[in-house]
This record gives C-alpha cells, sequence and structure tokens, in this order.
C-alpha cells in the first residue's frame, strides 16, 4: 500500500474541521442556555424542608436566569426513586436533582442501588445546611445532654428515641449519639418525622432528632426541651441552643445539608452558569436573611467543593451506618 502524505493530511483537516464544528455547535448551545424550562427534582414528597428551599431557589434562578424553573417531587424509596431519575437524564442541564444528605448515607444502607452518588452525577453547588435538634419530652427527667446521658446509663434500654424512618439522617443521628456516648435506648422508626414529632409531644417516645424547622417552635412553647443541635457551630435559626460537640461529644456532627447537581456528562459551560447564579442568590443578603429565618445556613460553593464534600460525607456516613448495622433492602 503506497503512503499519501496529502490524503492523511486531507483526512487530519477534514477531523479536525468535523471537531471544530462539534465544538461550535456546543459552544452555540451552550450560550443560548437556558432556552426552555429547566426542572429541579426533589427525591421527596410535597410539603418537606426539601420542597420549599427547592422552590425558593428555583424561583430566584428563575429571574436571573430568564427561564422559568419547575420544581417536581418523585419521591420513594427513601429519596432513591428521584436521585436515579435524574442521574439516568439527559445530560444537558435541563433536569437537575435538589441532592439530600440521602446521597451520603443511601449507599451505606441500600445494598443495590441503581446509580452512584458519586459518580453519576455532576455537583453544581451545596445549597445550605440544617442542624437537628435533639429534643426530648417533659416527662424525661433531664434538663441538659450530660444528665440524659446519666440517666440512659442509669437506664439502659428504658429511653426511646424516634426518627423519620430507617436510615434517615435523624435516624443516624442517634446512631451517632449511642456511639459516642456510648449509652443504650430503644429506637423507633415512623413513616416520617411529622409523626415522630406528634408522640414525643403526646410523650410516647423519649426523644427525638428533627431539624430546626420542624422542633423549634415546640421548644419555644415549652412543650418539648431542646438538649443541643448536631451541627459543629450554633444555628442561625435556634443560636441559644449549645451544640452537642460542644457538651462533651466534641466529634457528633450531623448537618442536613442540600444541593443541586446535574446528570454526569452535563456541559461544565452549563454547571458553571447555573453555579454562577445559584451562588449570587446564597450570597444575597436578603436570601440569607430568609434562610436563616428557616435555620437554615447557606453554603455557596464550586462544583469541585461539592464533590470532596460528598464524597467525605459519603465516607463518614458509611462507617456510622456500618457501626448501626442499619440496612435496607
Amino acid at each position: 500500500m503506497r503512503f499519501s502524505f496529502k490524503a492523511c493530511l486531507g483526512r487530519a483537516v477534514s477531523l479536525t474541521a468535523i471537531s471544530l464544528f462539534t465544538v461550535g455547535l456546543a459552544s452555540a448551545a451552550t450560550d443560548s442556555y437556558p432556552d426552555k424550562p429547566i426542572t429541579v427534582v426533589v427525591p421527596f414528597g410535597a410539603g418537606g424542608t426539601t420542597t420549599t428551599l427547592a422552590r425558593l431557589m428555583a424561583d430566584e434562578l428563575a429571574k436571573k436566569m430568564g427561564e422559568t424553573v419547575i420544581v417536581e417531587n418523585r419521591p420513594g424509596a427513601g429519596g432513591n426513586i428521584g436521585m436515579d431519575y435524574v442521574a439516568r437524564a439527559k445530560p444537558d442541564g435541563y433536569t437537575l436533582l435538589m441532592g439530600p444528605i440521602g446521597l451520603a448515607i443511601n449507599p451505606a444502607i441500600y445494598p443495590k442501588l441503581s446509580f452512584d452518588p458519586i459518580h453519576d452525577f455532576a455537583p453544581i453547588s451545596l445549597y445550605g445546611g440544617v442542624a437537628n435538634i435533639l429534643a426530648v419530652s417533659p416527662a424525661v427527667p433531664v434538663t441538659t445532654l450530660t444528665e440524659l446521658i446519666a440517666y440512659a446509663k442509669e437506664n439502659p434500654g428504658k429511653l426511646t428515641q424516634g426518627s423519620s424512618g430507617n436510615g434517615s439522617s435523624s435516624h443516624l443521628a442517634g446512631e451517632m449519639l449511642r456511639s459516642q456516648a456510648g449509652i443504650d435506648f430503644v429506637h423507633v422508626p415512623y413513616k416520617g418525622g411529622a409523626q415522630a414529632m406528634q408522640d414525643l409531644l403526646a410523650g410516647q417516645i423519649s426523644m427525638l432528632f428533627d431539624q430546626v424547622p420542624a422542633v423549634y417552635p415546640h421548644v419555644r412553647a415549652q412543650k418539648v426541651r431542646a438538649l443541643g443541635v448536631s451541627t459543629k457551630e450554633r444555628s442561625s435559626g435556634a443560636p441559644e441552643i449549645p451544640t452537642i460537640a460542644e457538651q462533651g461529644l466534641p466529634d457528633f456532627e450531623v448537618n442536613v445539608w442540600f444541593g443541586f447537581l446535574a446528570p454526569k456528562g452535563t456541559p461544565r459551560s452549563v454547571i458553571d452558569k447555573v453555579n454562577t447564579n445559584m451562588v449570587a442568590v446564597l450570597n444575597d443578603p436578603d436570601f440569607k436573611t430568609r434562610m436563616t429565618s428557616m435555620g437554615v445556613d447557606t453554603m455557596p460553593s464550586t462544583p469541585e467543593e461539592f464533590q470532596k464534600y460528598l464524597e467525605a460525607e459519603t465516607e463518614r456516613w458509611g462507617k456510622v451506618a456500618k457501626e448501626s448495622g442499619a440496612r435496607l433492602e
């Protein structure tokens, strides 16, 4: 076979032209993004904190990006149904995920996930974090975390801890407390935090971890006692409540975080455009004040920072789940 430099050069020029043409199309598509409504999937039912926060951000992004942003609830299987839906969606920036802390927890408790939270998504930015309040029924004769730990040790297995379900962050917060404080109690899972709270108010369970917006009104009404918040720093929504970490358990930390992600393969330029607008919203003083009033501490980040955070959280919660033996089919 005779080698032809001219033919090879021609093919190289053609391939380069095709490549440049493809890049040009991608660039043009990015420049016009968004040119149709964007859907933000919330992997839980309507009415919860995740949906509320998603709608607030959707409204602000719509103003900044000049296009409708729709919030769609796809609940089920601890958030896995909605997360799987986004993981399989077309990576064009028009289907995004309001990712919950379950992205980091679920790999440890669901043995057969249909998606990989670390590798099947392109993080955009963290949104914010909400502290859990450790609240106890007035029927429990304690007023501080130290007293609760002492009481639990004197009465092993007598206390009951409600949660929003097996494998939830409220469940695993209790398991973290059990491990770090060296105490024992009975876990009582519910189908949601609202049901658990009703039983705490009725004195049917001893204690409960739940998010600041759900618990704090009952604390102010003196219907339950707050013994501590789960984050490393005090919550902006309940600043007078000490952290669990500052009360003798320095390694205790549960931050119920949220963030926006896209399917893997979404163009980086699209990710950057959403990130720029989202971070601008999170840094807006009025928006931050609104979040603070809800007990949410904003956490704007780069995509890379979110990726590292997700990896670290997945490793940490994997250890907690393993120690607790939590496992769901």
